[in-house]
């Protein structure tokens, strides 16, 4: 079987997979990272979101063997160590922009990622276009846009420190 080795929220790993392992499943299964989410396992749903080497991919579109070398951060990798939330989970909280959660994981994981693309800013139409390939059956996507149109600020100021 062939061995994988990345860093997982800044942590190092070496994991052996079979050729057909997901990434998805390896965060998942073999490395015990379970929020990031298995909506639908067609692509379609956006829950398995993740960044590799700084990019949002679906987890579940991705075979392991291919992130071999690269650096992944989960929804477990935003938080600081101390436990404050990243600014994008600090605004999905305080502006109710989840219902049962099972989204909320990777639609974070892509806000993030679309916000720090965008240093300009982004519209409410923007921000909707930016998550056309993340579903969330409860929300409306009301709060979430609000919540990611006010964590654009947080984050722009962080990264400029």
């Amino acid at each position: 079987m062939p061995q994988v080795t990345l860093t997982v929220n800044g942590k190092a790993a070496t994991v052996e997979v079979e050729g057909r392992t997901l990434l998805v499943e390896l965060l998942r299964e073999k490395l015990g990272l379970t929020g990031t989410h298995v909506g639908c396992d067609t692509s379609q749903c956006g829950a398995c979101v993740v960044h590799v080497d700084g990019n949002s991919v679906k987890a579940c579109t991705m075979l392991a063997v291919q992130a071999d070398g690269s650096s992944i951060t989960t929804i477990e990798g935003l938080a600081k160590a101390d436990g404050t939330l990243h600014p994008m989970q600090e605004m999905f909280r305080e502006h109710h922009a989840l219902q049962c959660g099972f989204c909320t994981p990777g639609m974070v994981m892509a806000a993030v990622d679309l916000v720090a693309k965008n240093p300009q800013g982004l519209t409410e139409e923007q921000i909707r276009h930016g998550l056309e390939g993340n579903l969330c059956r409860c929300t409306g996507y009301h709060n979430i846009v609000k919540a990611i149109s006010a964590a654009q600020p947080l984050m722009h100021a962080k990264a400029a420190e």
